[in-house]
């Protein structure tokens, strides 16, 4: 028997058997496989229309929730880009759904290639649109091509946690009253031309949406996704097989290169690396086209 939350449409609470609870938005036909958006860093669980109908004409139902510590979402301090895996799955048993598909954009890519790699009996297709690679590989130089607040930002988060809260409780600050007409300057180094182009009327405002929200009670959530991302994944990458790669080369939040990187050392890869686009314009202006490859090749 489905749950009553099956049939929920908007904002809702699932609650953990870890006593943590998160925050989640669900959009679209009951009976719909889930495609489950990973927001990037920092975010919170918000709606973007467009992507929203992008999803929905589809046939599809939007999932998307705040990870531990952003908007309503209990922190997990300590926790690894792994545990994404685990609460994707109570979210989607919460809903009384079994399959579904999956993307990550930014900070939401390594989560995304945790569900294919470790759910893989209910991950029927992944994608990391301009995610982040692992830090320490040998062939890839995590930093350069960022822009200089995220080397500021990372540098923090590797010198450690206490490092990290100092940094973004600094930087907060600047975020807690956004709105879109601020955001572009916020961004500063790390919105190339072509993004600048972007930061306008609706997505600006839902981008400043999301960083209201990611901190609306404090930078648990931002602090501990930076620490995992510069930590052990804790991600059998060879099991993520049939990931498509998406990313742009004028991106100064995440390198083209991370893009790179994954597009070789993931099994079967599907790479879509694009020269002209950037971290924001490669969602905004292809959306659709990333939604439609993915169905294409889910099982």
């Amino acid at each position: 028997m489905r749950s009553a939350a099956a049939r929920h449409n908007g904002p809702m609470r699932v609650d953990l058997a870890d006593g943590r609870h998160l925050d989640v938005l669900v959009v679209g036909p009951e009976h719909g496989r889930p495609l489950v958006f990973h927001y990037g860093t920092p975010s919170a669980a918000v709606p973007f229309p467009p992507m929203v109908d992008a999803v929905t004409r589809r046939g599809l139902r939007l999932v998307v929730y705040s990870r531990p510590g952003c908007g309503e979402s209990t922190p997990q301090p300590g926790r690894r880009v792994a545990d994404a895996a685990g609460d994707t799955a109570a979210v989607l048993d919460a809903l009384g759904a079994g399959d579904f598909v999956t993307l990550g954009w930014s900070g939401g890519g390594p989560h995304a290639l945790a569900c294919a790699a470790l759910l893989p009996d209910r991950c029927a297709g992944a994608a990391s649109i301009a995610g982040v690679a692992p830090l320490g590989a040998a062939d890839l130089d995590w930093l350069a091509g960022m822009g200089p607040e995220n080397v500021d930002e990372f540098g923090a988060a590797v010198r450690g946690e206490e490092a990290l809260t100092r940094y973004l409780a600094e930087q907060a600050a600047g975020l807690v009253s956004i709105d879109g007409t601020q955001v572009a300057e916020a961004l500063g180094g790390l919105a190339s031309e072509v993004d600048r182009g972007e930061l306008t009327g609706e997505f600006a405002e839902f981008m400043a949406a999301t960083f209201r929200g990611a901190i609306s009670r404090g930078i648990a959530g931002w602090r501990d996704d930076d620490l995992a991302f510069v930590g052990d994944w804790n991600v059998p990458l060879d099991r993520a097989g049939g990931v498509a790669v998406w990313q742009g080369g004028e991106d100064r939040m995440v390198p083209y290169r991370h893009g790179e990187w994954l597009a070789t050392h993931l099994p079967q890869a599907r790479a879509h690396l694009l020269p002209a686009e950037g971290h924001l314009s490669l969602v905004v202006g292809r959306f659709a086209e990333i939604v439609d490859d993915l169905l294409s090749h889910a099982r």
